[in-house]
């Protein structure tokens, strides 16, 4: 941000292509309208896409994907999931590609030097000072969460939640480097790639979504592009410490899929956090990618994690708690530094989903 002249200079050349959702959301509603803007930045280009207006007073939502995905991949179904327009019409959302992996990106030459994670975290301040935004919610899957979690330890002050999907906040050392190399040796980079997004389970039942997303990624035209942001995801520890310095300032949401490539480590994140700022969401069926297969179950967390915040007032709710139902029980902590755990199961029973604030950590089952 402080890098001055240079890229501020290119700013000016800033490219806005208008497009518009393949799909209508809802029967009957008209496709969301949207903008993608691509801006210089001390590390390169990064493009980014603006869908509604900013809201006074309140934050946008700010998406960050995982690697051998792009933000429609990784994010749409989500997004375009009924009960999530609830939210959307209450926020404006940013939508950033990873440089080179938006839809029609050319090849880099030969030779480039793809960012690092800490990079792409610092591109961030750019993209957040052409839109004249001072606050984010960020949602981030895998390489995006740590992205998203290093910029917010970087600038606590203009982040207000983080939904934190598959997070590793672990350095990634020397005999991970020699493993994952060993393995490349004998597996093809799109394998690689769904090993690290889809858990066992669903390689081995070889799902549909698991052949939708192999096609995708096996016959993506920009696959030099994609190895290059997967091979610069070695990274530092993010160093976080429960009660210690480095911590997040923010409600945070962590989001694992059970039986998931990253339960232990989302498991052992949510160790590290302050208990009455987090709730942890272990989801059931719902395999590697949550946001993907469980687009309706994420949507109904993503939205008492807002009313928490005070951004989701209790009458946006009613819908929700009518089309699902759940138990809560409360369960005592086995941990002596937490507060309070609670267990939240989806049953066939009648009952309402808990609307207080992040206050506690809270261990979902859903």
């Amino acid at each position: 941000m402080e890098n001055g002249g240079s890229w501020q200079a290119t700013m000016a050349e800033l490219q806005e292509v208008q497009i518009t959702e393949e799909k209508p959301l809802l029967p009957g509603q008209t496709p969301e309208m949207a903008k993608t803007h691509s801006v210089e930045t001390p590390y390169g280009s990064v493009t980014f896409t603006v869908y509604g207006t900013p809201k006074p007073k309140r934050p946008a939502i700010l998406t960050y994907h995982d690697v051998g995905l792009n933000y429609k991949s990784c994010f749409q179904p989500l997004f375009q999931f009924g009960d999530m327009q609830e939210i959307i019409q209450n926020f404006v959302r940013v939508h950033v590609d990873a440089p080179g992996m938006e839809e029609g990106a050319p090849v880099f030459p030969l030779g480039y030097q793809y960012p690092s994670l800490d990079q792409l975290a610092d591109m961030i301040p750019c993209i957040l000072q052409y839109l004249n935004f001072s606050t984010i919610i960020g949602v981030g899957v895998g390489a995006g969460a740590y992205i998203l979690s290093r910029y917010a330890l970087t600038h606590p002050d203009t982040v207000e939640g983080l939904v934190l999907i598959n997070i590793d906040p672990n350095a990634k050392g020397w005999m991970d480097w020699a493993a994952h190399k060993l393995t490349g040796l004998t597996s093809s980079l799109p394998e690689m790639i769904l090993g690290h997004l889809f858990s066992q389970e669903e390689l081995s039942g070889n799902s549909e979504l698991v052949q939708k997303y192999r096609n995708i990624i096996t016959h993506a035209p920009n696959l030099e592009n994609i190895e290059l942001y997967w091979n610069s995801n070695n990274r530092r520890d993010l160093n976080l410490e429960r009660g210690g310095a480095v911590t997040f300032k923010c409600p945070v949401m962590l989001v694992v899929g059970d039986q998931a490539p990253h339960e232990d480590a989302v498991v052992e994140c949510n160790s590290k956090l302050d208990p009455t700022q987090t709730s942890f969401l272990k989801m059931a069926d719902s395999g590697g990618q949550p946001q993907l297969t469980q687009p309706g179950k994420l949507t109904e967390a993503f939205k008492y994690f807002l009313q928490g915040m005070g951004y989701m007032a209790s009458s946006c709710m009613t819908r929700l708690s009518r089309s699902r139902t759940a138990s809560l029980t409360s369960a005592a902590s086995i941990d002596g530094n937490r507060s309070r755990s609670r267990t939240l199961s989806q049953s066939s029973e009648s009952g309402t989903l808990p609307s207080g604030p992040p206050g506690h950590t809270m261990e979902v089952s859903c």
